[in-house]
């Protein structure tokens, strides 16, 4: 055997590590969301009890390895070669799709990819040995397993109406029976309740999960399903004394328990049906090597050797199912990129208002206009007292002080109704997408739950449609990145697989920098109330002026010069401030101001006039340093003498005046403001004397006429700077002294 197929089987175990740490990163919103948006515990607690069930999962997920072996495509017609690059394309493909997405807090199914992923890999590989092999079959179906390949993706996309109308219907009726006020309720049928989701929990996760298991005797699963419906009865009945005496001695509330267990049943679930996606592939290389080692022993030639024995049955290895499990379970603890796309499903699902992370689109206008008039139509034939009965079960409280996006019913209606249905597919070994499932049960509550608002609604349903599609670019990316990959590496030998190993090293270190930067916006609420915070708002407003007032600066002498390249730098700058100023107003202004007591209302309305003070100040230094830009880059001609020598002007006097400014910001002392605001008052006044000077001016040559409009375009946004700056000013000596 040659060396090198050992180094790529080490490549392989080295990205199926890596495919771990992103795959649960992005899967852990699955079975973490419920827990974290009804706030039933701390994270840790969440991770701990997410963490067994990921390790249980494991050792039950066996049954699901033949997918990567066999389930796409047909090995009996690959070389053990084609199969090692195959298997090689694939892994590099899904390691850089599902980083990315994580990158973006997007959620998206693993098994979407990795099915993908196999399709386009193989394609690749089965068009390079027809085209390389005369005597080898001439047709993708002899390499395709099509009828299995288009049963799995048919499976996976109806698995997204299934869950979403389950999702509808239970919650509905939850809720009719609960109320948002469902304390009064939960004492007679509580205990009841939470025993029938554990039971419903414990009957497919354990009982049918047992079925995949590794370390379960064929003897004991025999007698497990002659007397499944004993057991599910004795588990009832376990149950149900148990959450009765939670309740009704020791004042629990079994709802809590339930969403403890769905959230374990769920990872294990997850880690059942899901674990194939990320180590299946290393363990059917692992497989092929090792059936390629016995050949070549045996006195077989490499070259010859077909790999129709990854058709057989898979006997799993018990450790690596193990310490695939173990290592999630790290991923799970101390990945941030798993907080980002938790947080995407939290705030899509949560009757919370505020912040939106989505904008609109037109076909969530267009659904929420026709979702409006559907509702009137219902209310019109529905007899008034049904209406007031069922309104008023649907009466939300008043916004949980705790924070929580939604409350312990819809939780347990998340994770029961998910767990049922992908531990369902798991026993019946579908690999429906846990990803689909998880989030569009999610989608389907939160629609019955009515937890999407006039306010919020068409954010929340762009939202979805973003998500569902991202699902069908994972499909159409991963089939396209594996097809090149593996085409790459086939005819481009070891300088092939080189290429792609460092295409893919490069995207992950740069989709990295990219979370890191987008991490750091995270909501933050000031308390106006305190002296050190009001002096905080001076001193960034302060460093954010000085910073403008240096671009500005830098944008009239590279103007000047004509110097395109310092422009294009400056307008990247400028553009960074101003989406660093409007990413402040969304993550914490705005936040600020909500529940804002009746005491300080006032100096809320001058922090948000002070933010759109600033807001205007960075719009202006973009739209001059754009302006500039693409002046120069359209090779127009540059500014007369005396249009240079006026700007130059203006920028010394402003160069004058804002260290002063920034100063008193920076000290929050504002002794000598009238005079400062006077030398404002007559610079700006110049301002208003040369664009004057400038409008009666007219020509007929079109490069001149060019040159009239930026230069006017430049004094008019230099002096909206300078007012805003003094605005700017005055309002913080306003907030300071309020």
């Amino acid at each position: 055997m040659s060396e090198m197929y050992m180094a790529l089987l080490g490549i392989l175990l080295l990205l199926a590590v890596f495919d771990l740490i992103v795959g649960v990163s992005n899967d852990a919103a699955n079975f973490l969301n419920s827990g974290v948006g009804c706030r039933v515990a701390k994270r840790s607690t969440l991770l701990t009890v997410a963490a067994v069930g990921i390790v249980l999962g494991s050792s039950f997920s066996g049954g699901m390895m033949e997918i990567a072996r066999n389930g796409v495509f047909i090995p009996a017609e690959f070389s053990f070669h084609e199969v090692m690059i195959l298997f090689l394309a694939v892994m590099l493909t899904d390691v850089i799709l599902l980083d990315l997405f994580n990158t973006f807090g997007m959620p998206t199914s693993t098994t979407v990819s990795l099915v993908f992923e196999l399709l386009g890999a193989a394609l690749a590989t089965a068009l390079f040995v027809m085209s390389r092999d005369e005597a080898a079959a001439q047709s993708l179906g002899a390499y395709i397993n099509s009828g299995k390949a288009l049963g799995i993706i048919s499976g996976i996309f109806c698995s997204v109406v299934v869950a979403f109308s389950c999702g509808v219907v239970v919650m509905w009726f939850s809720r009719l029976l609960f109320s948002f006020r469902y304390r009064a309720a939960y004492r007679y049928i509580g205990s009841l309740w939470s025993a029938l989701a554990l039971t419903a929990i414990t009957y497919f996760a354990v009982f049918k999960g047992l079925k995949s298991s590794t370390v379960i005797s064929k003897e004991t699963l025999a007698l497990l399903e002659a007397h499944l419906a004993v057991a599910t009865s004795l588990s009832f009945g376990f149950w149900l004394v148990l959450c009765a005496v939670l309740q009704y001695v020791f004042r629990a509330n079994t709802l809590k328990l339930t969403v403890f267990a769905g959230t374990c049943a769920l990872a294990l679930a997850f880690a059942g049906n899901d674990l194939v996606n990320f180590i299946g592939v290393f363990m059917a290389a692992e497989s092929s090597y090792h059936i390629a080692s016995e050949y070549v022993a045996q006195g077989g030639d490499l070259a010859s050797l077909k790999m129709g024995a990854l058709a057989e049955p898979v006997h799993a290895n018990l450790f690596y199912l193990l310490g695939a499990g173990l290592i999630m379970v790290g991923a799970l603890f101390f990945s941030k990129k798993a907080r980002t796309v938790t947080e995407t499903e939290v705030k899509l699902a949560g009757h919370n208002s505020g912040k939106e992370r989505f904008g609109s689109c037109l076909p969530a206008r267009l659904a929420v206009r026709y979702a409006i008039r559907a509702s009137r139509f219902i209310c019109r034939v529905t007899p008034a007292p049904v209406a007031r009965f069922v309104g008023e079960r649907f009466r939300p409280l008043d916004e949980d002080e705790s924070g929580a996006a939604f409350d312990l019913v819809r939780a347990s209606v998340n994770l029961t109704v998910s767990a049922l249905l992908i531990s369902l597919a798991t026993s019946l070994k579908l690999p429906l997408s846990t990803t689909y499932v998880t989030f569009m049960v999610a989608m389907g509550s939160s629609l019955a739950d009515r937890a999407w608002g006039r306010d919020s609604a068409v954010y929340r349903i762009t939202g979805v449609f973003t998500v569902i599609g991202g699902w069908f670019m994972t499909g159409i990316g991963a089939c396209t990145a594996a097809f090149i990959t593996a085409s790459v590496m086939m005819y481009g030998g070891i300088w092939g697989v080189a290429l792609m190993m460092g295409i893919a090293g490069f995207v992950l270190v740069k989709s990295s920098i990219l979370h890191g930067r987008r991490s750091d916006e995270t909501v933050q609420v000031l308390d106006l109330s305190r002296q050190d915070t009001l002096r905080e708002i001076g001193e960034t407003s302060a460093n954010r002026l000085g910073r403008e007032l240096g671009i500005y600066k830098a944008t009239v002498r590279a103007l000047l010069q004509e110097d395109r390249e310092a422009l294009k730098r400056l307008r990247r700058k400028a553009r960074e401030i101003n989406r660093a100023v409007a990413a402040e107003k969304e993550n914490m202004v705005l936040p600020s101001l909500q529940g804002l007591s009746a005491d300080l209302a006032p100096q809320g309305q001058i922090l948000f006039r002070i933010h759109e003070s600033s807001i205007a100040i960075a719009e202006s230094l973009l739209s001059i340093v754009k302006a500039s830009y693409k002046h120069i880059d359209n090779n127009h001609v540059g500014l007369n003498e005396a249009q240079a020598a006026d700007l130059l002007e203006m920028g010394r006097r402003l160069d004058g005046l804002f260290p002063d400014l920034c100063r008193m910001l920076q000290e929050s002392r504002f002794d000598n403001l009238d005079r400062l605001i006077r030398q404002g008052d007559d610079l700006s006044a110049e301002f208003a004397e040369f664009i004057t000077r400038h409008l009666v001016r007219a020509s007929d040559d079109e490069t001149h006429t060019r040159t009239a409009i930026l230069y006017l375009n430049l004094l008019n946004e230099t002096r909206v700077m300078l007012r805003k700056s003094f605005t700017l000013l005055k309002e913080q000596r306003e907030l300071f002294e309020s």
